[in-house]
Formats: structure tokens, C-alpha cells, sequence
């Protein structure tokens, strides 16, 4: 099986990995705001260079698939897409919340806990599903909206980790259970893609390139434009 690139956009940091042989051959990342269309491509030349790659070699493009930014998420997909159409090669969809539990589950605060990574969604709400550490789904993929008392019956159970970009406005609301753990600054990353990319290159678990869409989970809503004159 060849190397895999992996490209990371959902959420406002843009990553890109070249993986191979269960090693992270390359890497690059970008916090640029609303950078990730004008960064995306310079980044996978980068990787793919500094690989020592040429493109046609890769295995496979796998693709953070959502929930997510929408835009990003559209970004990320279309460049997949079309380096699988023009490469001839297969398309691998990672859940974009269970690879940030991926990443979580390396952390020592981890050990014998609940994962709950949580992304950005608007307001009080976020993306969020429950992991054990072996990655096996203990809620369903959701969008909820924060409140005090949330996620009560799963903290009073057991240590719950939080982690993600969505996590930090929920820490005052859930923070003060005795279960409750919070890391702070850790985010998605293409690296974290890459392992759960090779359980599907090895299955053969590939996306139709013709109909494949990102899981947005929620319709696009676009903000009011402002008037002019007003605040």
C-alpha cells in the first residue's frame, strides 16, 4: 500500500500529512483565518516534496469528511476530489470527530476515560460524540447545545476528557465536575487522520468520487448582511 495524504480543513487550522508504513512522512500546518483555499494546494506540494513523493505514488487522498466548517469542509473535499479524478486514485472519509478522539486518545489524561471532542458550531452549541479510548462510538455524532447539567449521567459515571475547539466555551458550564477533564489548545490535525485512513486502505473502504459529499450534519445558515449605519 502506498504513502496516504491527508488534508485536514475542517476547522479553522488547514493541516496537510504525507503518512506511510505507520509513520507521519510529512507535515504542514496553517493558522491562517480564511486561508485555507489560497494555502491548501502550496501545502500539499510542500509535503509531497519534502516526502521525497512524486503524486503519482500515493496509495490513496483521505479527506477529514465533517462535521465541520462548512466552507472548509467544501474546501477540503473539492481538493480531494480532484486529486483522486486527475491521479486516478481512491477517496478515504474519516469522521472528523472521531479522528480528533484519535488524537486524544494518545494523551496520558486519557487512561481509562470517556473521549468527547467537541468542534465549533454557533453560540452555545457544538459537534460532539462520546468515544471509549478504543474508539468505539458511545453517543452518536450531535450537535447540542450546552447547558449546565449536560453530559451529567455519562460524567457521573466516569472521567470524561474534553478537547477540541469547541470545548473551551463549554468549560465553565461543565468544568467544575470532580470527572470532568478539560485540554486545552488541542485540536484537529491531519496526523490524526492518517491511522484511521489505513484501517480503511486496508478494508478497501473507499468513497464514491461521482457522490461522495462532506457530513455537514447541519444546513449552512449565512449571516445577516449588516446595514449600512448600523452596528
Amino acid at each position: 500500500m502506498g504513502p496516504v495524504l491527508c488534508l485536514e480543513t475542517s476547522s479553522k487550522v488547514c493541516s496537510v500529512a504525507i503518512g506511510h508504513d505507520g509513520l507521519i512522512l510529512s507535515f504542514r500546518e496553517s493558522e491562517t483565518t480564511n486561508a485555507h483555499s489560497s494555502r491548501l494546494t502550496g501545502m500539499i506540494r510542500e509535503v509531497v516534496d519534502e516526502a521525497s513523493l512524486d503524486l503519482n505514488e500515493l496509495g490513496a487522498i483521505a479527506v477529514s469528511m465533517g462535521p465541520g466548517s462548512y466552507t472548509g469542509l467544501r474546501i477540503g473535499v473539492a481538493a480531494a476530489k480532484g486529486f483522486c479524478y486527475s491521479l486516478d486514485k481512491p477517496l478515504i472519509a474519516v469522521p472528523t470527530l472521531k479522528s480528533l478522539a484519535r488524537g486524544m486518545s494518545l494523551l496520558d489524561e486519557a487512561r481509562g476515560a470517556f473521549l468527547c471532542p467537541m468542534l465549533e458550531a454557533r453560540r452555545m452549541e457544538v459537534y460532539t460524540a462520546v468515544y471509549d479510548v478504543m474508539l468505539n462510538e458511545v453517543q452518536p455524532v450531535s450537535a447540542e447545545i450546552i447547558i449546565p447539567g449536560s453530559f451529567s449521567a455519562l460524567l457521573d459515571s466516569g472521567k470524561v476528557v474534553f478537547a477540541g475547539e469547541g470545548a473551551l466555551k463549554c468549560k465553565p458550564l461543565l468544568g467544575q465536575h470532580k470527572n470532568a477533564v478539560f485540554i486545552d489548545d488541542f485540536r484537529l490535525s491531519a496526523r490524526f487522520l492518517y491511522p484511521l485512513a489505513m484501517e480503511k486502505l486496508r478494508l478497501g473502504a473507499f468513497e464514491n468520487l461521482a457522490f461522495f459529499e462532506p457530513y455537514y450534519l447541519k444546513d449552512f445558515v449565512a449571516g445577516k448582511p449588516r446595514v449600512k449605519g448600523l452596528r
